[in-house]
């Protein structure tokens, strides 16, 4: 027995045995860098359970298949990494699970990188269960990305990213030949959840490559994931590179489009895109070579133009790599588009994009508009796709070639929740597409929500008149509470800063007086919104200060996608600075809305609103949605409205405008301009009397601008001047 016990001996000495995995619980960095020194193939680390804060998980080592190395929770969503932490992964065959980051931010461009550095990255490797919730920066024009794929053959998959604000993508495949252009990661059943408007380029939820890498293959497979309510800008998912598959997914109420808008050979099979006709929810867009789309279902998409459910692009001839190249060998069948607002074809034809799709296909595709308007719209000849065997119900749009025929369909919805028709037909989509749940994606141990605060959704309180009555309320009051002045004299000596959703309610229209003797009343910071409805705003008592305002966003203050509503009051008296506003954008703000209704406003300075402070041209602008609505204006020294956008970027959808049933009396007659509109998206003006006013300017920067108008009277006051023609509403 000696000798086998002298082999045994050596052989364990000599690591012939398998070593035996560990598991390693952690509580605090430094234990943490202890244990990942020198990690085995199958063990494990586990963070115990609670904050941990500014914290550089580095994951380093090389697992084996069935054996990978793994950081995980000590508890699913009780280990919280939050304030400057981030995961970096960089080895082979490693996973990490589990994790929370909230409460502050990425310290460098990632929360999630798949490298260390540009030299070490990540191979075979996963990340699963892992929750991403508002880990933003705080200046919300600096650019990260949440998660960036490198390397190769990584899954990123079951996580939960959700509240995105800050620029730049929130999953982003690098490409490079240092780390890899033939990639084939897979991301699959996540929860890609609502990601506001950024109001300028750079707010996609997905991008898999870039530009300069584009004319090469990725072989990325997207599949089975919701994007719900991914509002960041025209591309919910940007595809910048070839071969890539995208399968299976479900577009929730989400504005814009899937674009294929570098890269040749990509497939987009069997999604569901489903807008419930939310403004400006669109489906695929066409560009480049050898794509294919098939077997989607689309309903309720309510975009146009870009964002239409189908959008099929011109190109450029010998198109550089960051311009739109010719659509060629595109291969569209089977798809189903069920109450839609627009299919177009041709999309964005102009001077420098004038190469027509050609050797092109469309077949077996079902087309049934929402009756708002024409379902086709097209631009330049369309011989080069070929058509064959699709159905229009009810109607043939006109312009539609041979191929498509008109006939009428009832629908019925089938246990997957979506419309077939009942007539046997042999155009649409397949009848065993089974869209993937919600509650199969993502997480479920953390709530697939935003905890979002509405006006008045918190109780009333009643504040009495008199001196910083309402400042020491304002300063006191919760999120989303209604404060009820009572009747009487309000005076206010310091600036009232809003940091949540706050309303200020009067008991009747002129009965709470409200005088500041600061250059703002109020000034509205990041997470404010605010609603001031039936006051009485004087100014009388205000310095002569730069800036004055009643309502300020001041720039840098990083409010964003905040609203503001005036509703049926007076405001009055605002002439102590030659440039006196009722409310003044600063630089780097962005409103989802702003809105003066019912309201009186006269003897004023400046502009009621004064929203046009992003001249550096590039796309973005300061309100999203402006509603001027049965309101009253009179002797007002600048425009009524400022609105400013320019720049050629179109990676946005807005501003878009209305302005009705308003009265304009002496409105901007110092430069002969009441409303002054720079690159406004779509401006309906309607029912309006100008008197002695100054002329409306619109002038058009990009996109296709729509200035709609109808039974505005002009009493001496100029026709508008316009560099793109204004359409007559019936």
């Amino acid at each position: 027995m000696r000798p086998l016990l002298t082999a045994l001996a050596l052989g364990l000495a000599a690591g012939a045995l398998p070593a035996v995995a560990a598991d390693h619980l952690v509580h605090d960095a430094a234990e943490y860098a202890a244990a990942t020194r020198a990690l085995q193939p199958g063990d494990t680390v586990i963070l115990a359970d609670g904050v941990w804060r500014d914290i550089d998980l580095l994951l380093r080592g090389t697992g084996k298949i069935g054996q990978p190395i793994k950081l995980t929770a000590q508890t699913p969503g009780k280990v919280i990494l939050s304030g400057q932490s981030q995961l970096r992964l960089a080895g082979a065959y490693l996973e990490v699970s589990h994790l929370v980051f909230r409460d502050g931010w990425a310290p460098g461009s990632e929360v999630v990188s798949f490298r260390a550095s540009s030299k070490e990255w990540a191979t075979h490797s996963r990340v699963t269960g892992v929750v991403i919730d508002g880990y933003n920066k705080p200046d919300r024009q600096q650019s990260d990305n949440w998660v960036g794929l490198y390397g190769q053959h990584n899954r990123f998959d079951h996580n939960q990213l959700v509240g995105k604000t800050n620029a730049g993508t929130t999953l982003v495949v690098v490409r490079n030949a240092t780390s890899g252009l033939d990639n084939r990661h897979r991301i699959d059943h996540n929860w890609f959840g609502p990601r506001p408007n950024l109001g300028s380029n750079g707010g996609e939820t997905i991008r898999v490559g870039t530009s300069t890498d584009s004319q090469s293959s990725s072989n990325t497979v997207v599949e089975n994931n919701w994007f719900e309510h991914c509002d960041g800008e025209v591309e919910i998912v940007s595809n910048k590179s070839g071969g890539n598959l995208y399968r299976g997914n479900v577009f929730f109420e989400s504005r814009g489009s899937m674009v294929l808008r570098h890269g040749h050979g990509n497939v987009v099979e069997r999604n569901v895109f489903l807008g419930n006709n939310k403004a400006h929810t669109g489906g695929v867009r066409v560009i480049n070579r050898h794509q294919i789309v098939r077997d989607n279902y689309f309903e309720g998409i309510a975009g146009d133009n870009f964002a239409a459910a189908l959008a099929v692009m011109a190109g450029t001839r010998d198109a550089p790599l960051n311009r739109y190249e010719q659509v060629d060998d595109a291969l569209i069948e089977r798809n189903s588009f069920i109450n839609v607002r627009q299919v177009f074809l041709g999309a964005g034809l102009d001077d420098e994009r004038n190469a027509m799709p050609v050797d092109s296909r469309m077949r077996g595709n079902l087309f049934i508009g929402d009756g708002s308007r024409d379902l086709l719209r097209r631009q330049g000849d369309l011989g080069g796709i070929a058509f064959s065997g699709n159905v229009q119900s009810p109607t043939l749009s006109a312009g539609f070639p041979a191929g498509v025929t008109a006939q009428a369909v009832t629908l019925q919805r089938a246990t997957n929740g979506l419309q077939y028709p009942v007539e046997t037909l042999a155009a649409g989509a397949p009848r065993d597409l089974a869209p993937i749940a919600r509650t199969q994606v993502g997480v479920d141990w953390y709530p697939k929500t935003i905890n979002a605060v509405a006006l008045d959704s918190g109780p009333v309180r009643t504040v009495a008149p008199g001196e910083d009555t309402l400042t020491r309320a304002i300063a006191a009051s919760a999120p989303g509470e209604r404060l009820q002045l009572q009747g009487g004299q309000y005076r206010i000596n310091q600036v009232l800063d809003v940091a949540h959703p706050l309303s200020v309610l009067g008991p009747a229209r002129g009965q709470a007086r409200l005088q500041f003797t600061r250059p703002s009343l109020f000034e509205i910071r990041a997470g404010g919104a605010l609603k001031l409805s039936r006051l009485d705003i004087d100014g009388a008592l205000a310095p002569d200060a730069a800036g004055n305002a009643v309502v300020r966003i001041a720039p840098g203050s990083q409010a964003f996608n905040y609203t503001l509503l005036i509703q049926d009051s007076r405001i009055h008296g605002l002439t102590s600075n030659k440039a006196f506003d009722v409310i003044n954008a600063g630089k780097g703000s962005l409103a989802a809305r702003i809105a003066v209704t019912g309201t009186t406003v006269a003897d004023i300075s400046g502009s009621v609103i004064a929203a046009a402070a992003e001249t550096d041209d590039l796309g973005t602008y300061n309100a999203e949605q402006v509603d001027i609505l049965d309101s009253h204006f009179q002797r007002i020294g600048g425009p009524l409205l400022s609105l400013y956008r320019g720049g050629t970027d179109e990676s946005t959808f807005g501003p878009t405008l209305r302005v009705q049933r308003n009265v304009l009396d002496q409105v901007g007659r110092a430069d002969d301009t009441s409303l002054r509109l720079h690159g406004v998206q779509t401006a309906t003006l309607t029912d309006n009397q100008f008197l002695r006013s100054g002329r409306v300017r619109f002038s058009h920067q990009v996109g296709e601008p729509r200035l709609a108008m109808r039974a505005n009277a002009l009493t001496d006051t100029a026709a508008a001047q316009t560099d793109t023609p204004a359409e007559t509403l019936p």
